[in-house]
C-alpha cells in the first residue's frame, strides 16, 4: 500500500465513513401518503434499490394499500439487516452479497427483486489479471456482492483473499481511495464504479457477474424483519401488494421508471438508463412462476453453497425457512 495511505489513515478515514453511513441510515429519507399504518423501508441509491420506491410513490401505491412510507437510504445491505434486527427498520433490500444473512436467519427475504449484473473486479490501468493483483492492495465492502464478485474471480484464478492486501471499506471510500490510486483494486459495482471510471477512464474490469452465471445466480430482493413477518401478517401482505403493483408497472413501463428512478435519486436519467442496463428486470407473472417451480429456491441454494464454502454459513439451509415466496404469491390473490 502506498505510504499516502497508512493503516492510521484508513483506520481513521473508516472510523468516520462508518459513522456518516450509520447517520445517512437513520436520520435521511422521505415519507410518502398521508395516512394508514406507517412502514419503515429501506433502500439502496440505485435503479435496483430505489426503482420500486420510486414508483410506488409516484404513483401513490402505498396510499392505495392503507400505508405510509418513510423511507430510508442506506449504503449496503448489512447495514438494513442490522437495522432489521434492531427494529429500526421494517422492511429493506439487499443484493445478492448479503443473502447470507436472511440464509442465517437474521430476516426474512420476502421478495425477489432483480437479477444482478453490476458488480465488478476492478483495477488499475496496467493490471490486466486477476494474477497481477497477487500482493496488491485491494478494497472491498465485507458483506456485500463487491465482496462476492472478488472470491469467485479470486477463485477461478486459482488464488484466494490471502494472495492479496485485502482492506475492507465504505462503498463512499472506495471511490475516493481508488480515484487517488491509493488502492490497486476493488470488489466493486455499478454505478458507484462509474463514478471511478470519471476519474479512471482506463481502469482494467477484470470480472464480471455474468463470468460465473453457469454456477451462480444473482438474484436483489427485499427483506423484512423476521418479528414483523411472524406477527404482523396484514402489514406485510400490504407491502406486498405494493411491490406486486410497482414491480408489475416497471417491467411494463421501464423508461418511465427509470425517470422517476432518476428524479427520486436526483441524478441524470442517462445514468440510471446505464445502471438499469446492468440488471435483468422480472414480471410478476415471472416471479411467481420461478417462485412456483422451485427455480429461485435453485438460485437461493446455489448461493447458500457458496456462502458455506466461504464460511459465511456453517451449513447448508433450505431457502424455504427464510423466502416466504408463498407471501409473495399470496399478496397477488
Amino acid at each position: 500500500m502506498p505510504s499516502t495511505f497508512t493503516r492510521r489513515t484508513f483506520s481513521a478515514a473508516l472510523a468516520g465513513l462508518s459513522a456518516m453511513a450509520l447517520l445517512t441510515a437513520c436520520g435521511s429519507g422521505s415519507s410518502s401518503g398521508d395516512s394508514g399504518e406507517t412502514v419503515r423501508f429501506g433502500y439502496i441509491n440505485d435503479f435496483n434499490g430505489a426503482s420500486l420506491i420510486a414508483v410506488a410513490e409516484a404513483k401513490g401505491l402505498w396510499k392505495k394499500h392503507g400505508l405510509t412510507a418513510e423511507t430510508k437510504v442506506f449504503t449496503n445491505g448489512p447495514l438494513q439487516i442490522q437495522a432489521l434486527g434492531t427494529n429500526n427498520l421494517d422492511f429493506g433490500y439487499i443484493g445478492p452479497g448479503a443473502m447470507w444473512l436472511p440464509a442465517s436467519g437474521q430476516a426474512k427475504v420476502v421478495a425477489i427483486n432483480t437479477l444482478g449484473n453490476s458488480d465488478r473486479v476492478i483495477a488499475q490501468p496496467g493490471i490486466d489479471s486477476m494474477e497481477q493483483l497477487k500482493g496488491k492492495t485491494v478494497a472491498v465492502p465485507e458483506g456485500t456482492s463487491g465482496d462476492m464478485i472478488l472470491t469467485l474471480a479470486l477463485k477461478k484464478a486459482g488464488m484466494t483473499k490471502s494472495d492479496l492486501k485485502v482492506v475492507p471499506m465504505d462503498p463512499s471510500t472506495i471511490v475516493s481511495a481508488f480515484s487517488s490510486k491509493q488502492v490497486d483494486g476493488a470488489g466493486f459495482w455499478y454505478p458507484a464504479a462509474a463514478t471511478i471510471k470519471k476519474q479512471v477512464p482506463d481502469l482494467k474490469e477484470l470480472a464480471k457477474n455474468t463470468d460465473f452465471e453457469n454456477d451462480v445466480s444473482f438474484p436483489t430482493a427485499f427483506v423484512a424483519g423476521n418479528k414483523l413477518v411472524a406477527d404482523n401478517p396484514d402489514k406485510v401482505e400490504k407491502v406486498l401488494a405494493v411491490l406486486r403493483e410497482a414491480i408489475a408497472f416497471r417491467s411494463a413501463h421501464t423508461d418511465e421508471t427509470i425517470e422517476l428512478t432518476a428524479e427520486k435519486l436526483k441524478i441524470p436519467v442517462d445514468q440510471v438508463t446505464a445502471d438499469a442496463a446492468n440488471n435483468k428486470v422480472l414480471s410478476v407473472e415471472e416471479l411467481d412462476a420461478l417462485t412456483d417451480d422451485g427455480t429461485i429456491a435453485k438460485w437461493l441454494t446455489g448461493m447458500n453453497d457458496y456462502f458455506v464454502e466461504t464460511g459465511k454459513l456453517k451449513r447448508p439451509v433450505d431457502p424455504k425457512t427464510y423466502y416466504t415466496g408463498d407471501l409473495f404469491i399470496g399478496a397477488g390473490k
